[in-house]
């Protein structure tokens, strides 16, 4: 059986980050949403849990990460393509993320950050597959 991973993150507005989500083509799971969660379904192993502050809260003694002020992860995530990480964070850009500087092209690794509605860390890369090859 495969693993699965579930991201865990703290959100100020559950509907607005649904809402900013949809608008980068995400779907939710609607059996593990309520008012207080929703899982964001990335791929059959990656799932993204959006927990209010305070459902988030109730899983740890440790204070949330001030994301104004610094980041509690960096989010990764591939694209098959250079346009595709373009498109990714053009949407995002338009669903109200920022962008905190320029794309950063290596020739053989293409990558682009933004930062979501809740100050999270997200990158959009590209990688030559020649270029990882053994």
């Amino acid at each position: 059986m495969s693993k699965k991973i579930f991201v865990n993150l703290a959100v100020k507005d559950l509907n607005k980050s649904v809402a900013f989500f949809t608008k980068l083509g995400y779907t939710f799971n609607q059996q593990f949403t309520d008012e207080t969660a929703t899982c964001m379904v990335v791929s059959e192993e990656i799932y993204f849990m959006l927990l209010t502050e305070d459902k988030f809260k109730s899983f740890t003694k440790k204070q949330i990460a001030d994301t104004s002020k610094s980041n509690e992860a960096m989010l990764a995530m591939s694209a098959d393509s250079k346009e595709e990480v373009d498109s990714m964070v053009n949407n995002a850009i338009a669903a109200g993320a920022t962008e905190p500087h320029e794309a950063q092209d290596l020739g053989f690794m293409y990558s682009r950050i933004f930062y979501d509605l809740d100050g999270h860390h997200w990158e959009y890369f590209w990688m030559d597959p020649t270029a990882i090859q053994g």
